[in-house]
């Protein structure tokens, strides 16, 4: 009779996540990397297989390269500034004061606010006649500006709803990062004379490396694959100033359809994704002081 081995009880635990990956991310891209070898164009019933030409089309596109790089202006604005913003106000809401977690409140709940409906919202401020201009105009004697409208500012526009957004969540994550610090730590810091920045830098942060190496991958993650906020207030316009790469892609295989092209520029997306995974979690790793 076979006798149980308990060294396989963790693989029993992980084989419910391991059959959800497997389903849900392998199978999907690795359907996706065939349909990219494949052209839909003239018949979307029945694909001819086309070999690289859809990769090639893809680069030689200067629309998937104005998206790319406007993807990448969307990683470089947003991802420092969710990762450093949000500890500095967890920093802050941690402290032991009178009412603070209804500050903590207070911030969290754009994070519980639809993303679509806070699109919308935000578009109505930003609308030529919206309170933004419209509190520009009286304080500050300044005309119109064209938020959304103008190639300049509309996909820095839509990257602060995304910061707006996502600062409550990141905070979240870096509160009860900030519960295992020790307090001796902080003391000893004040005993030598230490202000408030050199205490925070000298404790806070490489007790937090690993919790803001996460905060980093997931934040990049989720610039590199931004979509409802651009779908909801820009459309990627005006003349593509505000289109990424999953737009993009979004407008190639569901407008267009033309799923063999789009399935390129998905697994493209993917290895750029990963890489960026990849180079973050190296850094942090490297950068991460011993704690003694």
């Amino acid at each position: 009779m076979y006798k149980y081995s308990k060294q396989f009880t963790p693989y029993l635990f992980l084989a419910p996540a391991a059959v959800i990956l497997v389903l849900f991310f392998f199978v999907p891209f690795l359907e996706s990397f065939l349909l990219s070898f494949q052209s839909y164009r003239n018949d979307i019933y029945n694909p001819q297989w086309v070999g690289l030409e859809n990769y090639i089309n893809l680069f030689h596109a200067p629309v998937f390269w104005k998206t790319l790089a406007n993807t990448f202006i969307y990683l470089i604005g947003v991802v420092p500034l969710l990762v450093v913003l949000s500890l500095v106000i967890a920093i802050l809401v941690n402290q032991k004061l009178r009412g603070i977690k209804i500050f903590r409140v207070m911030i969290y709940i754009p994070v519980i606010v639809s993303i679509v409906v806070a699109g919308i919202a935000w578009k109505w401020i930003y609308a030529d006649s919206g309170i933004l201009n419209y509190m520009l105009e009286k304080l500050f004697d300044i005309s119109k500006i064209g938020w959304l409208t103008d190639p300049r500012f509309a996909l820095y526009s839509v990257m602060a709803v995304t910061i707006w957004k996502g600062l409550g969540y990141y905070m979240v994550i870096y509160l009860a990062a900030l519960t295992s610090v020790p307090k001796d730590l902080y003391e000893a810091s004040d005993i030598d004379g230490a202000n408030v920045l050199q205490k925070h830098l000298a404790v806070t942060v490489p007790h937090l490396m690993p919790t803001i190496t996460l905060v980093s991958v997931i934040s990049s993650i989720s610039a590199m694959k931004v979509f409802v906020e651009i779908y909801v207030m820009t459309q990627g316009g005006p003349l593509n100033a505000s289109k990424t790469i999953v737009y993009y892609i979004y407008q190639r295989a569901f407008e267009n359809l033309d799923m063999g092209y789009a399935s390129a520029a998905g697994v493209v997306l993917l290895v750029i994704v990963m890489i960026m995974s990849i180079i973050n979690v190296k850094f942090f790793e490297q950068n991460k002081q011993p704690i003694a």
